[in-house]
């Protein structure tokens, strides 16, 4: 019996490594480009586009050039181990962004220091990852949405089960809003009724046995994009006169596990008190 039950623990163990082995992720920036790399991830790697724009105020109901801020991001550091990044970013207004970028095993954390160096305001309301799974869930853009998620007050809900709108300035894609967020300051892409309780946004991978996803302490709104993407776009709020804010971020990569996600997330980010 003893025997039996040895073997039985050991094929157990077997079949369940595919889906709890720590990915043992790896990062590396260029061109604009944050890729998160692993050799268990499926699709091999996971590209960015760090950062897509920084935006101001008012941006839902206009053209998407009168709320883009220019900006220019560099590479100050990374280690051998492809373990840590530090990048800068010298947005226009006088405004500077030191991202602090490390993989560590499963995740990949984002520590953001975003400072006013002018004596004006600045009106620098939210700003946008855009991160590319078309690798990750094995399909194109216009199906990969069954395979991503938010959570609402239902629980889990994949996107193609949400309630979708098409009205906007440009057609394509669905933004979801939090509450507390005004639904006039967000990309002017089609807005879902349906209101995100968390800030995390995220995909099934094509074999079903792992999740991707990502959050920010500070969110201006979910979107499912138009290029295989999805966004946690994070909120800055504006910036008074010499103002620095903090804003942190990270990426999971674990076994397809909501329970385990939320679990992760609220370590990461527990509730105001």
């Amino acid at each position: 019996m003893r025997i039996l039950t040895t073997i039985s623990c050991f094929f157990a163990a077997l079949c369940a490594s595919p889906a709890t082995e720590n990915p043992a992720l790896r990062i590396e920036w260029r061109d604009n480009i944050l890729t998160i790399s692993g050799p268990k991830l499926p699709g091999e790697k996971i590209d960015t586009l760090y950062l897509e724009a920084c935006c101001r105020k008012g941006s839902t109901h206009r053209k998407w050039e009168e709320t883009v801020i220019p900006h220019t991001t560099r590479l100050v550091s990374a280690n051998a181990d492809k373990t840590r990044i530090e990048l800068e970013s010298v947005v226009d207004g006088g405004v500077t962004v030191t991202h602090d970028i490390q993989a560590r095993g499963d995740r990949v954390t984002f520590d953001l220091v975003i400072a006013n160096t002018s004596d004006a305001p600045v009106d620098i309301e939210w700003a946008q990852p855009c991160m590319r799974v078309d690798g990750f869930t094995g399909k194109g853009k216009d199906d990969y949405m069954v395979n991503c998620f938010i959570f609402t007050e239902s629980g889990p809900v994949m996107l193609n089960k949400t309630r979708r709108t098409e009205d906007a300035i440009y057609k394509g894609g669905q933004v979801y809003v939090p509450r507390e967020i005004n639904r006039d300051d967000v990309n002017p892409r089609p807005l879902s009724p349906d209101m995100p309780v968390n800030n995390l946004i995220g995909c099934i991978s094509a074999d079903g046995n792992w999740i991707v996803a990502t959050a920010w302490d500070h969110t201006q709104e979910l979107f499912q994009g138009i290029i295989t993407c999805i966004h946690a776009d994070f909120r800055i709020g504006g910036l008074a006169q010499k103002e620095s804010k903090r804003v942190r971020g990270v990426v999971y990569v674990i076994p397809n596990d909501f329970k385990a996600l939320l679990k992760r997330y609220a370590e990461d980010f527990p509730p105001s008190r």
